[in-house]
């Protein structure tokens, strides 16, 4: 998997993730210790959108209200965003997400059949539902009734309201990782990232001045 970009343009980081002097100290050193938690350099995504401070720290709110501060299962938000990255082509956020499910109980086997799809053998019942409502959300941005009709048999009107922004939020996230052409975070000690992909760390590194 590769976050690819349009033929005849360019590959390489197209805003150069920030150091202090861009992020500010507390972004900065949020940055570092999020990327010590995560097994990983600093992460790319935050240095980036930190450059715009006030909206990163209003993103940054709203998305801990998704995950991991939602009403889904921690195991089930993940699954859902490894398949959203996984449709979108998106190797920084499924590579990110397949480290960050491992703690949340996503086997390896998990993430192979993630990739197979939602009628894959081995999910239960609500997980196929839900795998099945993004494969449709992602190709016709909508669920038909029926659709709707076998999500809302699992999940309540909060919750489903909740699954609807969790998937936006996350394909939102693709867009904007692969139009800035963010390359997966290298893990810490220099080795490539820990999901499907190349390994390649971010270009040009985060400045630290």
């Amino acid at each position: 998997m590769s976050d690819a970009p349009l033929p005849g343009t360019a590959s390489t980081p197209r805003i150069a993730p920030g150091g202090r002097r861009e992020l500010g100290v507390l972004l900065w050193a949020f940055s570092r210790v999020s990327g010590r938690v995560a097994g990983t350099a600093p992460p790319a995504l935050f240095l980036t959108l930190g450059h715009n401070r006030r909206l990163f720290k209003g993103w940054l709110r709203f998305a801990s209200r998704l995950m991991p501060r939602g009403t889904l299962p921690r195991r089930e938000s993940e699954l859902i965003i490894l398949r959203v990255a996984h449709l979108r082509s998106c190797a920084y956020e499924f590579e990110h997400h397949v480290r960050l499910g491992r703690r949340a109980g996503v086997t390896a086997a998990d993430v192979e059949r993630v990739v197979a799809g939602p009628q894959a053998e081995g999910w239960t019942e609500r997980e196929s539902t839900l795998l099945a409502a993004v494969d449709s959300l992602d190709a016709r941005q909508d669920l038909d009734d029926a659709a709707w009709a076998a999500l809302r048999a699992h999940l309540a009107e909060p919750q489903a309201v909740e699954f609807l922004l969790l998937v936006g939020h996350y394909q939102m996230l693709a867009t904007t990782i692969t139009t800035l052409r963010l390359e997966p975070d290298p893990e810490r000690g220099g080795r490539g990232g820990g999901g499907r992909g190349g390994g390649a760390g971010v270009g040009g590194g985060p400045r630290e001045d």
